[in-house]
């Protein structure tokens, strides 16, 4: 065959191409079962993050096996649907559903022989999903400990939820008034307040990422209110 011939190079290529789209898909199946680890790893981490367990140095999955007690999976009413399988729930698939039809997930956890509620939210920013994990005393109303992340925010602006500056800054904030009814934790205006509830100034420059989070946090935390209230 003329190797300077049209044809013999539309044959070399398509041939290259196939060559690489299977070692590709031989690779990326290869590696699955450890990307898939890796994910439920970064799960557990992010879960200890909201303990305000730190795990750098540690072996997290022995560490979120000793925090974590159980991973309920609960109704809307708030009633326990199962008593496992929570960490697997797809809680974006779950928002997509009306609200009294959702599953949702909780872990109950122990720290220093004290109960915590940890609930996961999920929202949007900016550029594309925010999500977060909230942990509550026992209480069910004071936060102990909180992470945010982003999936494309600003970085220096709307990126900064991901930052322990603005995490730690819930610790200790109520998500319920003095009569006991749900209001959540309001995002304002560094400089500014709120009388009716708790509050946390947003990020300087990213308010439309400040205000994704005041309503994921609303949402999100307004989903268990039959279960906080139990």
């Amino acid at each position: 065959m003329n190797t300077n011939s049209n044809t013999y190079t539309i044959i070399y290529a398509s041939v290259m191409v196939i060559i690489v789209a299977f070692l590709l898909a031989f690779v990326s199946g290869a590696l699955k079962e450890t990307q898939d680890e890796n994910v439920r790893l970064d799960k557990k981490k992010q879960i200890l993050t909201s303990l305000n367990v730190n795990y750098e140095g540690e072996d997290a999955a022995a560490l979120y096996d000793k925090y974590v007690k159980e991973e309920l999976i609960i109704n809307y009413a708030g009633d326990v649907v199962e008593e496992t399988g929570a960490f697997d729930l797809d809680v974006k698939a779950e928002n997509d559903k009306v609200l009294e039809e959702r599953n949702l997930a909780v872990f109950v956890c122990e720290v220093d022989g004290e109960s915590k509620y940890v609930l996961p939210i999920r929202g949007a920013g900016l550029w594309g999903p925010i999500w977060g994990y909230i942990a509550l005393d026992a209480d069910k109303n004071t936060v102990y400990g909180t992470y945010f992340s982003h999936q494309g925010e600003t970085p220096g602006l709307g990126a900064e939820i991901a930052k322990p500056k603005f995490s730690n800054a819930f610790k200790s904030k109520k998500i319920k008034n003095a009569a006991g009814e749900f209001v959540s934790i309001a995002i304002v205006k560094p400089g500014k307040t709120d009388d009716t509830k708790d509050y946390v100034d947003g990020i300087s420059g990213g308010t439309i990422t400040s205000q994704g989070v005041d309503a994921m946090l609303m949402d999100g935390l307004g989903q268990y209110v039959n279960f906080l209230n139990k």
